[in-house]
């Protein structure tokens, strides 16, 4: 994991170090296991992004930090994040490996990118360049859960963030398990699959055709549909765009935050393209065709200039 020294407001451009890295480093204090990953990273868009997309209940962020329930193999565990410059320290009362903790701080935080190449290959193009200039540091954020992604992007779709995420917590309230911890699990794809669409829909309290689409995509997933990095890029992408109700925009999201695919581009969506200028999806496409291939980069900056502006 590449370490990026600090970069000062007033530095024109990023310094980008070689390919020093830092190891994560794992302690048990008492029943608590903590694990810091230092690498640098910019927190105010993260913090931003998530707390946007938190689905109540599931998902909580305040003080700098990201609260939630993780399954690392062994069942659900809480798991706190504290995001800031340096890096990101995971903690949870539960008996877990460190190296589990690690590959979820990667999949979660992005914080395995070699930031160095991204700049290179976009560091001079005249719309992102200055945007790298002005967030070096910025890193495009995943999810932990797969299905809880493609959910929340589904209900998404022509409603805010806000909207999306209160409706996924009714999805949480009525199907998911609660925990010890007071958070509850977001609904497993059988969870969801074995429920009568017609009282999904009411649950969830969405146009029918919205309902049927969270149906269908349960369904998918709990027949052998994976969404987690490592996948088969192409191959998953198809199987969501024969989902009913999954588009473009949704598959390209889910590629994004749940594939790890750091070519993925949203084309289609709204704040992208309202961060270009452009008022056609072809127009956001035809303007990332150069950013390949770190188009989620791309994304990344271009939603943080509207959501979180330096």
């Amino acid at each position: 994991m590449p370490v990026f020294p600090s970069v000062g407001p007033a530095a024109p451009t990023p310094v980008l170090a070689g390919t020093s890295t830092t190891p994560p480093t794992g302690e048990a204090r008492g029943s608590v296991v903590e694990l810091a990953v230092r690498v640098p990273l910019d927190p105010a868009p993260v913090l931003a992004s998530t707390a946007a997309r938190a689905v109540p209940g599931v998902e909580s962020v305040g003080d700098g930090a990201v609260r939630r329930l993780v399954d690392l193999g062994g069942g659900h565990v809480a798991v706190t994040a504290a995001v800031t410059a340096e890096g990101v320290v995971l903690r949870t009362d539960a008996p877990v490996p460190a190296a589990a903790l690690a590959r979820l701080a990667d999949r979660w935080f992005g914080l395995a990118d070699d930031l160095a190449p991204v700049h290179a290959a976009l560091g001079a193009d005249p719309v992102l360049g200055p945007l790298l200039a002005a967030r070096p540091l910025l890193r495009v954020t995943g999810h932990p859960d797969g299905f809880e992604t493609a959910v929340q992007a589904v209900l998404t779709q022509q409603v805010s963030l806000r909207a999306g995420a209160t409706t996924g917590g009714r999805l949480a309230a009525a199907y998911g398990r609660p925990h010890a911890s007071g958070l509850r699990t977001f609904p497993t794809p059988t969870d969801v699959a074995d429920v009568d669409p017609v009282a999904l829909q009411a649950v969830l309290r969405v146009p029918h055709a919205r309902a049927r689409a969270v149906h269908a995509l349960a369904v998918a997933c709990a027949d052998g549909l994976v969404l987690a990095p490592g996948v088969d890029v192409a191959a998953v992408r198809e199987r969501l765009l024969a989902v009913p109700g999954v588009g473009p925009w949704t598959a390209d999201v889910v590629a994004l935050r749940a594939l790890g695919d750091r070519d993925a581009y949203p084309a289609g969506d709204l704040v992208l393209r309202r961060a270009l200028g452009v008022e056609h999806p072809r127009d956001a496409a035809a303007a990332g065709r150069t950013w390949a291939p770190w188009r989620a980069f791309a994304a990344t900056h271009l939603w943080a200039s509207r959501a979180v502006p330096v």
